[in-house]
């Protein structure tokens, strides 16, 4: 199958493409700077690749949580190009949890390194709890079990503060981007155990998209929303300025989407 697939839910930007056989991918700073980068980072993979949006399956993005700047910047691109795209006909959009890409990318890094280690021999189940900082102090936490190729949350994201990580059921693996900015304030006995520096990345979200897609997590365009686990009990003067770009925004990638596609 053939996906683009994009994350910006931190200070790392992360996009990736591929036709069923080969990827292609781009990264660079994230943030509130992926709101000028994105698009045209995108059009730039896609003609190196000699790909049109039109004949893509699917647009795969990271949903959340994250930086609320990052998260509504790839949810506006991932509609306004699936908008766009094949005369306004629409293209399915793929929304991921960002810490289901973190996890899967702590998987890859490990099945790479010691394909079949004790912990790990063969297809067995491996448990990983994905740590993603959240700023403020937090930190948004989440376990998912991959087992025979398929990923599944054990739990529900939680936002905690670092030291009120409960261990519990030991799981095989914990990854994240926690590791050092809170590095004195986790539990002392997490140093004893599995920790792999981790972040989401797009071709992550690549190799979870056609399970997710084939068991039907595909939406409309016009159905496909952030992820927030943090409460924002109102917008500040720069957030309600971002929500009105976002029309930009999405406007801008429904117009990239007929430069990518003259024909």
């Amino acid at each position: 199958m053939k996906f683009l697939a994009f994350d910006t839910s931190t200070d790392r930007m992360s996009i990736a493409l591929t036709d069923g056989v080969r990827v292609w991918q781009h990264s660079g700073p994230g943030g509130a700077q992926a709101s000028s980068t994105l698009i045209p980072a995108i059009l730039a993979l896609l003609a190196e690749a000699g790909l049109a949006l039109d004949g893509l399956d699917a647009i795969v993005f990271g949903r959340g949580p994250g930086s609320f700047t990052g998260l509504r910047t790839a949810c506006a691109v991932a509609q306004g190009l699936a908008f766009g795209a094949r005369q306004g006909a629409g293209l399915p959009v793929l929304p991921v949890d960002t810490l289901m890409a973190l996890a899967e990318e702590a998987r890859f890094q490990q099945a790479a390194l010691a394909p079949h280690t004790p912990a790990t021999p063969g297809n067995a189940p491996v448990t990983i709890t994905a740590l993603l900082d959240a700023r403020m102090d937090e930190m948004y936490v989440q376990s998912y079990e991959f087992n025979s190729g398929l990923c599944t949350s054990i739990k529900g994201c939680e936002l905690i503060r670092p030291e009120n990580l409960v261990l519990g059921p030991t799981p095989q693996l914990f990854a994240g981007n926690v590791f050092g900015v809170y590095a004195g304030r986790l539990p002392a006995a997490l140093a004893a155990l599995p920790c792999v520096p981790a972040w989401p990345s797009a071709t992550a979200l690549l190799r979870l998209a056609p399970a997710l897609a084939a068991s039907g997590h595909c939406v409309a365009a016009a159905l496909a929303l952030p992820l927030y686990v943090r409460d924002k009990v109102a917008f500040t003067s720069e957030e309600r300025a971002l929500a009105k770009a976002e029309a930009l925004l999405a406007a801008q990638a429904a117009q990239a989407t007929q430069l990518a596609d003259p024909g």
